[in-house]
């Protein structure tokens, strides 16, 4: 597993979900190397899974798992209130990795 350098760039995408506005952070070195999620309404359920997901995610980069995979395996999936931009959270974690060099 890549090492994690103490600075790297990054970009923050806000996505529309139904449970709020979900702010996606990818760091890059040099592709996608982290991804961490700040769902805008705090705490519950929700927050907690998209910081676990996001953990696992960038776990999946740092070892060498290409995002293609990745968006493959979240693109689509569907909860109860999907908004305009996003069918769900992890949708819109799958629409910024997709716009990540």
């Amino acid at each position: 597993m890549k090492p994690r350098p103490k600075v790297l760039p990054g970009k923050v995408t806000k996505v529309l979900t139904g449970c709020g506005n979900l702010y996606v952070t990818v760091t890059e070195n040099p592709g996608p190397f982290e991804v961490f999620c700040q769902l805008g309404k705090a705490g519950g359920c929700a927050a907690c899974w998209n910081e676990a997901g996001a953990r696992l995610i960038s776990v999946c980069l740092r070892a060498g798992i290409g995002q293609e995979s990745i968006i493959k395996q979240l693109e689509g999936i569907m909860c109860p209130w999907p908004s305009i931009e996003a069918k769900s959270c992890a949708d819109g974690i799958a629409q910024v990795l997709k716009g990540a060099t």
